[in-house]
C-alpha cells in the first residue's frame, strides 16, 4: 500500500514509470509526482501476497520487486551479490525471496550463458538394479562438479527413447548419458544431438553407428569364463538363455559362450540357444523349453541374472535339483542373486563405477566442447562369483 508523501492518501495513487531505476508515483488529489526510496520507505508487511502466492504462481523478481517498491534491476543485482548494493537493501530482497519462495528461472539463465548445468541419462528400465545402481554413481559425480541430472525411463519402447531425447534436447542439457532400448536399431534421434553439439555417452547398452564415447564391460570375457567354470565343474551339455541379437552385449555373451565351448571341445546344439527380450515372462518359457524332459542340457549361462533367477525358479517348480541336475549361472550379480535359494553363481560388473566413469567421461567432453575430443572406449573387468548354483557336490 503507497500513500502519497504530501497528503499521506492512498486512493488516488498510480503508478507511473521508473526513474533512475526507483518506481514513480503519481497523486491525483496533490497532482504531485514522488518516489519511494529503495529501503527507507519499504512497506513489504502491507503488501499484498496474494498475487504471488496464489496456487501455480511463480515467484519472479518482479514480485520481490513490487513487495520492495524497487526496480527489477536492484533485486537482480542484490540476489548476485553485487557490491553496489548496499548491505540493509540486499538482506531485504534476500528476506522477500524467501518469503515469496522465490527460485532462479535456470532456463532464462541459460539462453545468456548458453548453458544450463543440467545432464540427462537415458536408461530403458527400473525393473532391476542394474540402471538406478549406475544411476547412483553417475548422480553422484555430477553432483559433486555442480551439475543437476534429469533421469528419463524408456521403458524398452524406441518410441518413448525419442520421445525422451526430445525433452532433454527441449530442455537444454549439456550432454546426455544414454543405455538404449532392446527394440533400438534406427539411431537418427541420437544424431540429434551431434547436430545440437551436445555430448553423448553410452554404457552397457551402446551403439556402434554413432562417434560418441562409450562405456561397457567386457562381456565376451566374463561369458566365456562362466562357461569354462561350468565345464570344469563337470557339465558337459551346456545351453545359452540370451538376449535380444541386436544389442551388442547380447552378440558379445554370445560369442563367450560358443568359443568357450568350442576351445574345450565340446558340442554346440543350435536348439539349446534360445535369445529373448529380457522379460522375466520370456525368461521362464526359454527355461521351459530348455529343461523339458527330453534331450535337456545340465547346464544353462544367461545372458543376465533376472534370467538365470527365472529359470532357477522354474527348475525348483518342476523339481529338478541345482545343481546337481542343472547348473546356473548368471550375469549382473543383481542383489537377489546372494538370497536366492540356491544361490546363484554369476559374473559380477562393475556397476556403479561404470555410471562414475560416463559421467566423468561426459563431464570432460562438455568442458572441451564438441569437435575438441576424440571418442573412445572404455572396457571394464568382470569377476566370476561362484556360488551354489553350478558347484556339484
Amino acid at each position: 500500500m503507497i500513500r502519497c508523501s504530501k497528503c499521506g492518501q492512498v486512493h488516488a495513487i498510480t503508478k507511473s514509470g521508473v526513474v533512475r531505476g526507483k518506481q514513480r508515483y503519481y497523486c491525483k488529489d496533490c497532482r504531485v509526482y514522488f518516489t519511494i526510496p529503495p529501503v527507507t520507505g519499504i512497506h513489504s508487511d502491507d503488501y499484498d501476497k496474494t498475487a504471488a502466492s496464489r496456487p501455480g504462481h511463480i515467484a519472479t523478481i518482479l514480485d520481490i520487486a513490487r513487495a520492495l517498491n524497487i526496480s527489477k534491476s536492484t533485486v537482480s543485482r542484490a540476489l548476485q551479490g553485487h557490491t553496489d548494493i548496499k548491505e540493509e537493501t540486499r538482506e531485504a530482497v534476500v528476506n522477500m525471496a524467501r518469503q515469496l519462495d522465490y527460485q532462479p528461472n535456470l532456463l532464462a539463465k541459460s539462453l545468456v550463458r548458453s548453458k544450463t548445468n543440467t545432464i540427462g541419462i537415458i536408461v530403458p528400465e527400473f525393473v532391476n538394479s542394474f540402471f538406478p545402481t549406475v544411476i547412483i554413481g553417475a548422480q553422484e559425480i555430477a553432483g559433486e562438479a555442480g551439475y543437476n541430472v534429469l533421469i528419463c525411463q524408456s521403458q524398452e519402447s524406441v518410441r518413448t527413447e525419442i520421445a525422451n531425447t526430445q525433452a532433454l534436447l527441449a530442455s537444454r542439457v549439456d550432454g546426455v548419458i544414454i543405455s538404449m532400448t532392446r527394440e533400438t536399431s534406427n539411431f537418427d534421434h541420437l544424431r540429434v544431438f551431434e547436430r545440437h553439439g551436445i555430448p553423448i555417452v553410452f554404457f552397457n547398452r551402446t551403439c556402434e553407428q554413432i562417434a560418441a564415447s562409450r562405456v561397457f564391460v567386457n562381456d565376451y570375457e566374463g561369458a566365456f569364463a562362466a562357461v569354462e567354470h561350468l565345464i570344469v565343474n563337470g557339465y558337459k551339455k551346456i545351453a545359452h538363455i540370451g538376449g535380444p541379437s541386436g544389442l551388442r552385449l547380447s552378440q558379445n555373451r554370445l560369442k563367450g559362450y560358443l568359443d568357450a565351448l568350442k576351445q574345450h571341445r565340446l558340442p554346440v546344439n543350435d536348439k539349446w540357444i534360445i535369445q529373448h527380450d529380457l522379460t522375466k515372462e520370456n525368461a521362464w518359457n526359454c527355461a521351459e523349453k530348455l529343461l523339458s524332459p527330453q534331450k535337456r542340457p545340465d547346464a544353462i549361462f544367461c545372458v543376465n541374472d533376472p534370467a538365470a533367477i527365472q529359470t532357477l525358479l522354474y527348475a525348483k517348480r518342476k523339481g529338478i535339483k541345482v545343481p546337481e541336475e542343472v547348473g546356473i549361472v548368471g550375469f549382473s550379480d543383481d542383489p537377489i542373486s546372494s538370497i536366492i535359494e540356491p544361490q546363484l553363481t554369476t559374473v559380477k560388473q562393475p556397476v556403479s563405477e561404470m555410471g562414475k566413469i560416463a559421467m566423468r567421461i561426459l563431464l570432460e567432453h562438455i568442458e572441451k566442447g564438441m569437435g575438441q575430443y576424440s571418442p573412445f572406449d572404455t572396457i571394464l573387468p568382470t569377476s566370476l562369483i561362484i556360488r551354489q548354483s553350478s558347484v556339484r557336490k
